[in-house]
């Protein structure tokens, strides 16, 4: 009797404690939320480091960054240089880098091995060397589903987490997220991914980047948020995103631009956009800096007759009963375009 009695005393005593240090601190919780004074969660923050630039400004430590752009336009390769130049501790041309060497899992649900090999050699020969730091892995085809997991969507996220631990990885580089669900473009499969990638980020405080592609688009119009797939979902978790633009005037450009940011301004906006082209020079495939520009240089200039054209099929597929948002998506442009054009043809 004396020992139950001196147990409940003992546990009395520790929640009370645990009160004390919530009333001391100003913790409490509520659900699933955690409250705070805003002092207590700025003291806390300012014992954490101040994010570094792992790509200029596009990419901070940290961070869960979203890189998109429309098939064919180098996703894969500016994101293996991205991975090197971490690596290595190196900066690209044109583009900050504010830490040392650092070790990087790249994930690539695209390229063979033959495929990535051709890429980083002189025709099969004369093979580029990377860093020990950098780490690249693919599906292991023969590989069977653990009966603990109901699909291989939920064992490759739960092989995420073994990756990083038994490589020590700092950066997460995934090509590219379209392999991780039938179906990106669905906001709850989009949802579900980007979750996990934050629980990743915030357990391990790994620096993640997350290729995705853009839906078919009007080359006419500048990069919005809009062009990536699953976009709303996408966007509201991540914490930057940036966009590869092919350019229309010369075929061999590609234009950087910032989507989202919250750790710098928006520098790389329409009006100052990062000019490069791709280039092989010996044994690595990768974007050359050139230098800055405006994005209308590089989009598709819209002639009379397209415009026409566009507002003819406009009018066809409303006859057809397909609604604004449809028919937008249909042909590429916004649907308050839609809704003007639709407005001035009546």
């Amino acid at each position: 009797m004396m020992n139950d009695t001196t147990e409940k005393i003992k546990s009395l005593s520790e929640a009370i404690k645990g009160d004390e240090a919530k009333l001391i601190h100003g913790t409490s919780n509520s659900g699933c939320l955690i409250v705070k004074p805003a002092n207590a969660w700025i003291e806390e923050a300012k014992l954490r480091p101040i994010p570094k630039m792992l790509f200029g400004e596009f990419w901070f430590e940290g961070e869960v960054s979203v890189l998109f752009a429309d098939t064919n336009v180098g996703k894969s390769i500016l994101a293996v240089q991205i991975g090197d130049s971490i690596s290595k501790g190196q900066h690209i041309e044109g583009f900050k880098l504010e830490v040392p060497p650092k070790k990087v899992a790249y994930l690539d649900f695209e390229l063979s091995d033959k495929q990535f090999e051709k890429r980083y050699s002189d025709n099969y020969t004369n093979h580029y060397h990377f860093h020990d730091n950098f780490l690249r892995a693919e599906i292991d085809p023969e590989a069977e589903l653990p009966k603990e997991f109901e699909s291989v969507e939920e064992h490759l996220n739960h092989s995420f987490s073994s990756v990083i631990e038994d490589s020590g990885a700092e950066v997460l580089i995934i090509d590219n997220i379209t392999f991780l669900k039938s179906d990106n473009e669905r906001a709850k499969d989009a949802l579900l991914i980007m979750k996990h990638l934050k629980q990743l980020n915030r357990a391990y405080g790994i620096s993640i980047l997350v290729l995705a592609h853009t839906p078919k688009r009007n080359s006419a119009n500048p990069l919005t948020k809009n062009d990536l797939a699953g976009s709303k979902m996408l966007m509201n978790f991540c914490d930057s995103a940036f966009a590869i633009g092919e350019s229309a005037s010369e075929p061999d450009i590609r234009y950087l631009k910032q989507i989202k940011q919250r750790n710098t301004e928006k520098i790389y906006n329409d009006n100052n956009v990062v000019m490069t082209r791709i280039a092989q020079p010996l044994n690595f495939l990768k974007f050359e800096f050139i230098g800055f520009g405006n994005e209308t240089e590089h989009l598709r200039k819209i002639e009379m007759n397209d415009i026409e054209d566009r507002d003819v099929r406009i009018h066809e597929l409303k006859e057809k009963g397909l609604p604004n948002t449809e028919i937008a998506k249909e042909l590429g442009i916004s649907e308050g375009t839609v809704r003007n054009r639709l407005k001035k043809i009546a």
